[in-house]
């Protein structure tokens, strides 16, 4: 009977502790592809509201649209955690300067010439910046992921060094990426006690109010916008699914998987740029793309897996 009691233990006791190591990480994974493809999206729309929607009050009207939408989930806790947000109010306003206000301004404003598939690449950057704040916090990258890395940042640069067109408007996306890393690797030092609905509430209602100023002057000097299907649905596309769902997968995935590794999967954005920008605007695409792709996919799968 001992004998038998210890052959069950011995092959019960694996098997248990396999959901509790590979889940978290499995989901933070897929969290992060999913931010990622629904951002792919919103950078195509930056493209194509470039020449109708001026810049800031596009990015205005997505945070309006993000804050009504999440409103429901995390207004209610963000006022229970009143007195935490104001202890820890130089975080948040951060936070929402990096990410909310300035972020999405700078993408929309290089959407005005700079073409959707050489925005995904220059985001490309961002994860670089991610693991050098992440390093330089004392965590331990490993030899994996740093291959993997490397191996997704050599199939970017090949893809931008391939021919790509650039315009003025790219300066203003490398200031985009330099936030967008900087804001993924503050969010590792969110209080973990801030929920994290009521953090994106938050972040959107800062974001928001910061922008209300440059949207005063961009209606004076530019003038409003024309109400179209054309303007309306893309503004709620990126507004709902580009703001509050991807920004709160995005958020749970460095929780869960930290930003270097959650980086390393959004490598995989020129790619899904890239193919909806050739699907939806017509850009071109070719086989030395696609190769680079494929180098960037093979770094995503390699550095995405477990540290070493």
């Amino acid at each position: 009977m001992a004998v038998a009691d210890r052959r069950t233990t011995a092959s019960t006791a694996p098997i248990a502790s396999v959901p509790r190591a590979t889940t978290p990480v499995a989901l933070g994974i897929g969290l992060a592809a999913l931010a990622t493809l629904v951002w792919s999206g919103s950078f195509v729309t930056s493209r194509a509201l470039g020449d109708s929607v001026p810049p800031v009050q596009h990015a205005f009207w997505r945070w309006v649209v993000a804050l009504v939408a999440v409103a429901p989930f995390g207004a209610r806790q963000a006022w229970r955690q009143r007195a935490l947000f104001r202890r820890h109010l130089g975080f948040v306003l951060l936070a929402s300067l990096l990410g909310v206000a300035t972020y999405n301004t700078l993408v929309n404003q290089a959407g005005v010439t700079t073409p959707a598939a050489n925005m995904g690449m220059i985001m490309a950057a961002s994860p670089v910046l991610m693991a050098v704040f992440e390093r330089a916090g004392g965590v331990r990258l490993g030899a994996r992921r740093v291959t993997g890395l490397l191996t997704a940042c050599a199939g970017v640069l090949l893809l931008v060094g391939g021919g790509a067109s650039f315009t003025t408007g790219d300066l203003w996306m490398i200031a985009a990426a330099c936030c967008f890393g900087s804001y993924s690797a503050l969010l590792r030092r969110r209080p973990a006690a801030l929920d994290g609905t009521a953090f994106l509430f938050a972040t959107f209602l800062a974001g928001t109010v910061m922008l209300l100023p440059a949207q005063g002057v961009s209606l004076a000097v530019q003038g409003g916008f024309a109400l179209t299907p054309g303007t309306v649905l893309p503004l709620l596309y990126v507004g709902v699914a580009s703001s509050a769902l991807a920004f709160f997968a995005w958020n749970k995935a460095i929780a869960l998987i930290g930003p270097t590794r959650a980086g390393i999967v959004y490598y995989l954005q020129p790619v899904c740029v890239a193919l909806l920008s050739w699907a939806l605007l017509a850009e071109p695409t070719g086989w030395a793309q696609a190769g680079c792709m494929a180098l960037i996919l093979g770094g995503v799968m390699l550095g995405a897996g477990a540290r070493r």
